[in-house]
C-alpha cells in the first residue's frame, strides 16, 4: 500500500499496543515501524532493475524480518525513551506488530508480498488497489480523533478501535465480496460469448473497489475486460497479442525468465521505434478506456556487455491527468 496508509496502520497498531502507557509516542513509533519495510525501495537503487523488482516486498516484508528486527528496534527505542515507563519488551512488541501488519496489508494488493521469505511464495490476494481512499480516509479520521485526546481518555481507545474495525471490515469482507461478485460477472460474460480460456485474474482499478479489471489468457492472446458494479451493458473484452515470437534469440535468456516469473506469466512483448518492450499486464494500461495505451509497467529490453537488461519506461504526469477523469467516468458505469 501507499506510504500514508502504512503510516496510518502502523500508528493505529502502535496505539492499540502501547497507547495507554506512552500516548502519542506509541503512534509515532508505530508509524515509523509501518514505513520501515518499504525502505527496500532505496536498497533497490543499488541494483539493476530486475534485481530491484525481485527485492521489493521481499525480505523486509517477511515474518522473519519482523521477528529478527523487532527486538533490535525495540532496544534502540528503549534507549531513546529511557525515561518512559515502557520497557524494552513493550517497545519490541509494538515494533513487531508495526512491522508485521505492513506486509499483511500488502498481501491484499496486486503486487503482493513474500511474507514467508525465504520460501519462493508471494501472497497476492488482489482485492485492493495500492491507494484506496475508502480504506485510508476513514481510518485516518479516527486516528486523528484519537490522537487529540489524552492517553487516559477512554474515547481515545474507542476511536482507534473503530478505525481498525472499519478498515478491517472493508479490507477483509467488503473488497473480497466485490472481487467474488465481479469474478462471477466476468465468468458469465466469457461463457455467454463462448470464449475459451486457460486462466483468469481479476483486480480493482486505481483508487477504488467499484471498477474491476480481468486479464484472461487464451492460446495466442490475452483478453482484457472491465466491469463496474454500476454497469448496465455486457462486458466487452479486447485482445492483446502475446507476441512471444518477438523475443527471438532472447527466449531462453535467464534474465528474461526472471521477468516472466515476476509477472506470473501475465506478459506480452511489443516494439516501439525499433526497441523491444516487456509488458507486465498485471497492473493494466495507462488509460483504461484506450486499449492501445501503454501498460503501466513496461520495460525496454536491451543487451549491455552481453547481458540482458531491463529499463522501466518512464511515465509522465500528463498520463495520470488523462487517466483520472476517464477512470471516474468508467467507475460510474457504461
Amino acid at each position: 500500500m501507499d506510504s500514508l496508509t502504512q503510516i496510518v496502520l502502523g500508528a493505529a497498531v502502535g496505539e492499540a499496543v502501547l497507547g495507554k502507557k506512552v500516548g502519542n509516542k506509541a503512534m509515532l513509533y508505530g508509524a515509523i515501524a509501518g514505513t520501515i519495510p518499504d525502505l527496500d525501495t532505496f536498497v533497490g537503487n543499488f541494483f539493476d532493475t530486475i534485481t530491484a523488482i525481485e527485492i521489493h516486498r521481499g525480505f523486509s516484508h517477511s515474518i522473519v524480518f519482523s521477528i529478527v528486527f523487532a527486538p533490535v528496534f525495540g532496544w534502540l527505542i528503549s534507549k531513546i525513551e529511557s525515561k518512559s515507563e515502557a520497557t524494552w519488551k513493550n517497545w519490541s512488541w509494538l515494533m513487531f506488530w508495526g512491522l508485521f501488519t505492513h506486509p499483511l496489508l500488502d498481501a491484499h494488493t496486486t503486487w503482493g508480498t513474500q511474507l514467508f521469505w525465504p520460501f519462493d511464495l508471494r501472497l497476492a490476494y488482489k482485492n485492493i488497489f495500492v491507494i484506496d481512499p475508502l480504506y485510508t480516509l476513514p481510518f485516518l479520521i479516527f486516528l486523528i480523533l484519537a490522537m487529540r485526546l489524552k492517553r487516559t481518555d477512554p474515547k481515545r481507545k474507542k476511536y482507534n478501535r473503530l478505525g481498525l474495525i472499519i478498515s478491517s471490515i472493508y479490507l477483509l469482507l467488503i473488497t473480497p465480496a466485490l472481487k467474488f461478485y465481479t469474478f462471477q460477472k466476468f465468468e458469465n460474460a466469457l461463457e455467454s460469448q463462448n470464449i475459451q480460456y486457460e486462466r483468469m485474474d481479476t483486480r480493482p482499478t486505481p483508487l477504488n473497489s467499484i471498477l474491476w479489471t480481468a486479464n484472461i489468457e487464451t492460446e495466442d492472446a490475452f483478453l482484457i475486460g472491465n466491469y463496474s458494479i454500476f454497469d448496465s451493458q455486457p462486458v466487452n473484452f479486447y485482445s492483446v497479442p502475446k507476441n512471444y515470437d518477438l523475443a527471438g534469440d532472447l527466449a531462453d535468456n535467464p534474465n528474461l525468465h526472471r521477468l516472466i516469473q515476476i509477472s506470473e506469466g501475465w506478459y506480452t512483448f511489443s516494439k516501439d521505434n525499433g526497441n523491444l518492450y516487456f509488458n507486465d499486464l498485471r497492473f493494466g494500461n495507462m488509460d483504461i478506456e484506450d486499449p492501445d495505451s501503454e501498460f503501466i509497467f513496461s520495460y525496454k529490453l536491451s543487451e549491455e556487455h552481453g547481458e540482458l537488461t531491463a529499463k522501466e519506461r518512464e511515465k509522465e504526469m500528463t498520463d495520470a491527468q488523462k487517466l483520472l477523469p476517464r477512470l471516474w467516468a468508467r467507475i460510474l458505469g457504461n
